[in-house]
């Protein structure tokens, strides 16, 4: 998916530029791309929240 996760085979330990390690024994890891995951480096499946719809509206401030 556009914007979603990039999947490996795990476990994984992913050094961060801290140089704190982010690890996870899962057998496939999703690593976060879009950087909106709350567990960031690893996807926690925020990229699939939508941003509010703002209705077209015309010049006159109506909606068309």
């Amino acid at each position: 998916m556009k914007g979603g996760p990039v999947l490996i085979d795990g476990p994984v330990e992913v050094e961060m530029p801290d140089g704190s390690v982010v690890s996870s024994d899962r057998f496939v890891v999703a690593l976060c791309v879009c950087r909106r995951s709350l567990t960031y480096p690893l996807c926690d499946t925020s990229h699939r929240r939508q941003c509010r719809v703002v209705a077209a509206t015309s010049n006159d401030g109506e909606r068309e």
